[in-house]
C-alpha cells in the first residue's frame, strides 16, 4: 500500500485540469478547511456517491488500564465518523476482486 500526500493529490490535479500549483493548492486548502469547520459546528456534510461526513460525540465512560487494572475516567469527546458513498464502495469493491483474481492466477 503506499500513502498518497496531499501534495501529490495537488500535483495531480494541477497536472489534470492545467491549472497552476499554486491556485490548486488555495483551493483544496480552502476545501478541507471548510468541512473542518462545518464538522466543527456539529453539521453533516454529504458529497453524493462519495460518502458523509458526522460529527459524532462519544459519551463519557469508565475504562480500564490493561496493565495496571486500574479505573480510569475518559471524557466526552468529538469525533467524525464517515459512511462511504455508492460509487466509492463500488469501486473498493471491483478493486477488490481485481486483486483477488491476479492473486490466483499463477505466476508467468
Amino acid at each position: 500500500m503506499h500513502t498518497v500526500t496531499k501534495k501529490e493529490l495537488i500535483d495531480r490535479i494541477a497536472d489534470d485540469t492545467g491549472s497552476k500549483r499554486v491556485v490548486v493548492k488555495r483551493v483544496v486548502q480552502s476545501f478541507l478547511d471548510s468541512i473542518i469547520e462545518e464538522l466543527g459546528h456539529g453539521n453533516r456534510l454529504e458529497f453524493r456517491d462519495f460518502g458523509v461526513f458526522e460529527s459524532k460525540e462519544r459519551a463519557a465512560r469508565i475504562a480500564q488500564n490493561p496493565k495496571t487494572l486500574e479505573r480510569v475516567h475518559v471524557p466526552p469527546k468529538r469525533t467524525v465518523k464517515f459512511k462511504v458513498g455508492r460509487l466509492m464502495k463500488q469501486r473498493l469493491q471491483r478493486s477488490l476482486q481485481g486483486s483477488a483474481s491476479k492473486a490466483a492466477q499463477p505466476p508467468s
